[in-house]
This record gives structure tokens, sequence and C-alpha cells, in this order.
């Protein structure tokens, strides 16, 4: 296991707003969402790249799943899913963003402009919400 900050997410040693955590991913809320409901899917196991994980079966068929309950739980018309390897890669942790897209909500091109989430409670009641748009949650 790693020492970064999802590492210590996916031990329990750091907070977060969990959407889902099993046996081969961890998903939780972006702390900097480039909008409301940005979540973050990270593989269990430590690894830095794309090119590192391996069988990358399981971990997209949950990055997958995280788009679905993103666009349902969310009411949302789409999503952004994209992933950075090394460079732009602000944790050195394999992480994935699902992103929830609305027609004309501003975002243009590769500029991410960030948001924050008005409270933990906030933050809280969208996770949850996905949560429970996930499989075998509702």
């Amino acid at each position: 296991m790693g020492t970064d900050l999802f590492c210590e997410i996916v031990a329990g040693e750091r907070q977060a707003h969990l959407v889902r955590s099993d046996e081969v991913a961890v998903a939780f809320l972006d702390t900097r969402p480039v909008f409301k409901g940005h979540v973050l899917v990270v593989p269990r196991l430590h690894v830095e790249t794309l090119a590192d994980l391996g069988d990358v079966g399981p971990f997209f068929s949950r990055v997958q799943a995280v788009a679905r309950a993103v666009e349902e739980g969310l009411e949302a018309g789409g999503t952004f899913v994209a992933m950075n390897n090394r460079i732009s890669q602000s944790v050195p942790h394999l992480h994935v963003h699902v992103v929830p897209r609305h027609r004309k909500d501003g975002l243009r091109g590769f500029f991410w402009p960030r948001t924050r989430y008005d409270s933990a409670e906030e933050a809280d009641a969208y996770a949850a919400r996905i949560a429970a748009a996930l499989p075998g949650n509702g």
C-alpha cells in the first residue's frame, strides 16, 4: 500500500464522502469538484497509472457503475469521464473523474473550474444520492 492521500482514504485513515467501497475500488466525492457530485474512483490497490493496473476490467466496471449512478442519482444529462497519467495527476494514485454534466453547464474543453460544497452535510447528501443509484443500494 502506498502512502498518498488516496491510499489513506482507501485505508479509512482519512475522511471522505464515500459513494461506494468494495474489494476493487473506492469512490468518493472530489473535495474541489468541477460540479457538485464530481466523483473520484480509485483502485483499492495502489497503482500510479493505468499501465500499472493490470486487469482493468473489474476497475472500469466500477467506473461504469458510478457514471450511471451519477446520471441517475443527480438527474444529470450525462457525465464527463476523464483520467490523467502522471501529467496533471494531482495525487500519484490512479483515479478516474466522473463529473455530472448538464446542457449549457459552461464546461468547455479541458478548463476545469472548481467549486466547493456549502457544507459537509451538502456533500453527504450528494454522496448519498449517487450511492442510492448504484446497483445493490436502491
